[in-house]
């Protein structure tokens, strides 16, 4: 009866790190991945008051996760943002809806727009790929 719950006890082990690792992986920059170029422009970012706040898919809005607003892009969705002036990156995903700025293609949260040095540019031109399934 030990040699059963220790094998079980095993085997839960096992399940629950191989689910960390693939959960985990859909979140990197890695190669084995899929991007796929989505669409040009310029990006701006969002923080301050809104911070609490909750965003279009219902969560609340936190500026220092690698959070994004895009207009069309399912709620969900893995966008790789490239900074166009370093190639600085970062991996966000879209949880709301925007910007409301003409000529803009995404706003990112405060985290994500300093990973790729929009910060204090306010306003950057970046590439969005897309997580391919």
């Amino acid at each position: 009866m030990r040699v059963l719950f220790v094998l079980l006890n095993l085997l839960l082990l096992s399940l629950t790190l191989s689910n960390c690792r693939s959960t985990n992986s859909h979140l990197s920059d890695g190669a084995s991945q899929r991007w796929v170029t989505y669409q040009t422009g310029k990006a701006s970012w969002y923080g301050g008051r809104w911070h609490g706040r909750k965003t279009a898919s219902g969560e609340r809005f936190n500026q220092g996760s690698m959070t994004a607003a895009h207009k069309k892009l399912p709620f969900g969705t893995q966008v790789r943002v490239t900074n166009e002036k370093n190639g600085q990156t970062c991996v966000v995903r879209i949880n709301d809806r925007g910007p409301h700025v003409r000529g803009r293609v995404i706003d990112l949260s405060a985290a994500a727009a300093k990973k790729i040095g929009a910060y204090s540019a306010g306003v950057v031109p970046v590439k969005l790929e897309v997580l391919q399934n």
